[in-house]
């Protein structure tokens, strides 16, 4: 059977590159218009939209009972919103929620989420209605004031858009993912965003700077502080920009505790983050944390390490958890159904002329309401002031039509006011009735002309408009909850916050790394047997001892020829008996590679790094070359096969440079004998060395000073510098010290004057603070004398200088400089009960005067 014209399908010939084209941006425009972005009018989505009316619609307002959200959400689905439920349902909880919304615009009852990501119960169990400021949003709906459109099946109208006299897109913000584009618009304070409107109309050459002055910054609906600078004032200028939200924490003794926390930050994830930064070792900080927030509030408590700083741990917490985010401005929304980008005063410009069109259009419908009623009240007035003959002639009527006819004939009524008078009940014949409607026909009269002034004069329209905005400053108008601060969060400089002071800094032997303030220590005559320093694992020691400032860097050398950074702030602050924290945990050390040299650094702009190695190579380079922190180190030099990097040294590069040996010899050379080089650059030979001799340490020549040298065996002494004669670079040097089997090795060269104080610590973990004037001052071939009373097995390990100021008093606290008084008050460093550890500590024994007179060259 052949198949009729009518049953033959139509062929449609096409590219499917334009099919696939077509089809695709109709559905780009369909969620761009129909889903995900808000209108710039009334700063809803169409579901939002749809959830509200049709709530207003079943008379779900706020002074009366709640109802099923799973009723609201049947009525939106089976009249508007032809989607899934849930859709309709998570939309109608976000509008609910005080953390999501600024100014939520439905009141719910039940469980509708958390701010820690919990869902809400499912909508059999939740009841919601309208918020009263919600209901601002749809008030005069009835009036005509806003285009209806027909429903998905064409069997209801709904609204295009709804009359809010709410500035709700600013208000309360907006956010979604369309196709090619997305929208992010922060919430606002609703007085200062009211404020705005008046502004904008009294001045409408207004500028942003201007506005910025009413409205600061965004209101988010969680608190926080807002860094507002640059980047707000270019997202209110042109729609796009970004400002930085960070939480309110407050440090109590050694805890840390959160009050606040950005806007969209899910507080259980946050907890989450931040235990596995802490389990990571990115803030090693941080001993414990517990959520004790309620229903008055967050409450976060952040348990701090005893030798950890809060405020670091603090500002670690703000660069590496979610406790400072970034929010990202993009004020798109649709003007007349196309997405567009703008600006604080546009859209503030946009509420203005929708309230415009909405006002003019409720005038013009109560205008014509007022005349409809005036038409009938006339013809009422009339019939009343001629009841004497009205009466008869309806009553001789046999019809209505006749009897119409009758009034519209004698009187010149029109069918309408015949119509009312016959439908006009005799309860109106009486006299206050007659006066009731007299007075109506009156106040008709006032209003008309009213309506009739506000549609003749745009000013009157936008003194309504004013008048509104300050109804719901009135009504709605609350305090700020964010705090504004002024300027870029990112020029925030977290060393203003870490008081600045000279401190101790010392590392052992297995890479234990501490900070101590630099009055734990007390001075001592020579020969004492020192104090406690630090306690130990066991078979590690000291090995290493710095006095630096908190601000400071600390560049790490490791015998790889590796260069690190770390802030002296950053490294934990313990007692003297601790042990500290393994520099592994401070530093991203590769497997094998160990510190070797370390320095302090305050300025990176002026001067060289002079390094030396084992096998006497020396190099320098500019330290501006490591101006630079990189997390993972970077290359300071190239080492030849077995020799490692010892010593470094900041310079001006016009010094005389001295290198030590293990041997007890010292050669000096003029730093500029060297030419600066790059980092990665090997070096050449600064001193020639003897069998089984080895650089130990390197000093830049001072004239008016002594160089002190300190061996293994805790013996010592102070040699004029001039006694050391220039040499060649590359040259074998001179004699520093004797070396006998009674004094040992050299362990310690450092450059010293006599006023100053000294650190000295064994390899038990033993120290001493002397006055470098206890010291003797003797030539170079000297053995030297006993500067520290060593226990069976022990070795002098590390020594450091404490640089007093001139002018300071002799006992007191460290002064505003931040450098240590030359004695130290026991009452104010250490407690009562801990005295007696320090009692009779310094030996009594003299010393040993005949080695002083055989030490005579």
């Amino acid at each position: 059977m052949e198949e009729t014209p009518q049953e033959k399908s139509t062929i449609i010939h096409k590219l499917i590159e334009e099919e696939m084209k077509t089809a695709y941006v109709t559905y780009a425009m369909s969620v761009i218009v129909g889903r995900a972005l808000p209108d710039v009018r009334d700063g809803l989505k169409p579901v939002h939209r749809r959830i509200l009316y049709a709530m207003y619609d079943m008379g779900m307002f706020h002074n009366k009972s709640f109802k099923k959200s799973a009723r609201i959400v049947g009525e939106v689905l089976g009249k508007y919103h032809p989607h899934g439920d849930s859709a309709v349902y998570d939309s109608l909880v976000r509008m609910a929620q005080e953390f999501s919304l600024r100014y939520p615009l439905i009141k719910g009852q039940g469980n509708f989420g958390s701010i820690d990501g919990d869902r809400a119960a499912a909508m059999r169990y939740t009841e919601a209605k309208l918020n009263k400021l919600a209901e601002s949003l749809l008030k005069d709906i009835e009036k005509n004031t806003v285009d209806f459109k027909d429903n998905f099946d064409g069997s209801l109208k709904e609204p295009v858009i709804i009359p809010t006299k709410l500035p709700n897109l600013l208000v309360n913000g907006s956010s979604g993912i369309a196709v090619g584009m997305a929208t992010n618009i922060p919430p606002h304070n609703l007085a200062e965003i009211s404020r705005a409107v008046i502004a904008t109309i009294d001045n409408p050459e207004i500028g942003v700077e201007e506005l910025m002055q009413i409205v600061p910054g965004p209101d988010f609906p969680t608190g926080g502080e807002v860094a507002c600078g640059t980047g707000l004032l270019h997202a209110y200028a042109t729609g796009r920009g970004k400002v930085t939200i960070k939480s309110i924490c407050e440090v109590v003794e050694d805890k840390i505790i959160v009050k606040e926390i950005p806007y969209q930050v899910n507080k259980a994830e946050l907890i989450e983050h931040i235990a596995e930064l802490v389990k990571d070792k990115k803030i090693p900080g941080i001993r414990n944390i517990n959520d004790e927030s309620d229903r008055e509030g967050i409450r976060v408590v952040i348990d701090i390490k005893r030798d950890a700083d809060p405020q670091v741990v603090l500002n670690q917490l703000y660069k590496y958890s979610r406790l400072k985010v970034s929010f990202g401005i993009n004020m798109l929304s649709l003007v007349d159904n196309q997405p567009k980008l703008q600006g604080l005063k546009e859209m503030l410009t946009h509420h203005i002329e929708h309230r415009k069109v909405v006002i003019v259009r409720r005038t013009e419908y109560d205008l014509a309401q007022a005349e409809k009623r005036i038409h009938i009240l006339q013809g009422l007035l009339i019939a009343l002031n001629n009841l004497d003959e009205v009466i008869p002639g309806i009553r001789q009527s046999k019809t209505v039509e006749e009897a119409r006819d009758f009034l519209t004939g004698k009187y010149d009524l029109t069918e309408i006011q015949a119509r009312a008078i016959l439908d006009m009940k005799l309860q109106k014949l009486a006299s206050l009735e007659q006066e009731k409607i007299k007075s109506e026909h009156n106040d008709l009269l006032v209003k008309i002309e009213e309506y009739q002034g506000i549609l003749a004069s745009e000013q009157k329209v936008l003194d309504i408009i004013k008048g509104e905005q300050n109804e719901l400053i009135d009504e709605y108008g609350d305090a700020r909850r964010s705090k504004i601060i002024l300027g870029e969060e990112d020029d925030f400089d977290i060393e203003e916050l870490i008081e600045e002071g000279t401190v101790i800094v010392s590392m052992t032997n297995t890479g234990y790394i501490k900070r101590l303030p630099v009055d734990t220590y007390k001075t001592q005559k020579r020969g004492g047997k020192g104090v406690i320093a630090t306690g130990m694992k066991e078979e590690d020691f000291v090995d290493r001892l710095y006095i630096t400032s908190t601000h400071a860097y600390l560049l790490f050398f490791t015998d790889q020829g590796q260069v690190y950074w770390l802030k002296v702030y950053n490294i934990p602050e313990g007692s003297r008996q601790a042990k500290g924290r393994h520099i592994a945990n401070l530093l991203e050390l590769s497997p094998g590679e160990n510190i070797n040299a370390v320095i302090p650094v305050s300025d990176f702009k002026q001067g060289y790094l002079f390094m030396v190695t084992k096998q006497g190579v020396v190099k320098k380079t500019d330290l501006e070359s490591f101006s630079n922190p990189r997390k993972g180190g970077i290359r300071a030099v190239n080492l030849d096969e077995g020799d490692v990097l010892i010593g470094v040294k900041h310079t001006t590069g016009d010094k005389e440079m001295i290198l030590a040996t293990r041997h007890g010899l010292a050669n000096r050379f003029k730093e500029e004998d060297i030419r600066a080089v790059g980092r990665t650059a090997r070096g050449v030979r600064g001193i020639r060395l003897g069998k089984d001799d080895e650089v130990v340490g390197m000093l830049a020549a001072e004239e008016d000073k002594e160089i002190l040298t300190l061996t293994e065996n805790g013996y010592g002494k102070r040699t004029p510098v001039s006694e050391y004669r220039l040499c060649n670079r590359g040259g074998k040097g001179v004699t520093n010290i004797k070396i006998t089997d009674k004094n040992g090795p050299v362990q310690t060269v450092m450059l010293v004057e006599g006023n100053e104080e000294l650190m000295v610590m064994s390899k038990n973990g033993i120290a001493i603070r002397m006055k470098c004037s206890d010291i003797s001052v003797i030539g170079r071939i000297t053995q030297g004398v006993r500067v520290m009373r060593l226990s069976e097995g022990d070795q002098l390990a590390a020594a450091a200088k404490v640089i007093p100021d001139e002018d300071e008093e002799e006992k007191g606290q460290p002064n505003d400089s931040g450098k240590v008084q030359n004695t130290i008050d026991l009452q104010n460093t250490i407690d009562s009960e801990d005295l007696a550890e320090f009692e009779d500590t310094s030996d009594t024994e003299e010393s040993d005067d005949d080695e002083e007179n055989n030490i005579k060259e």
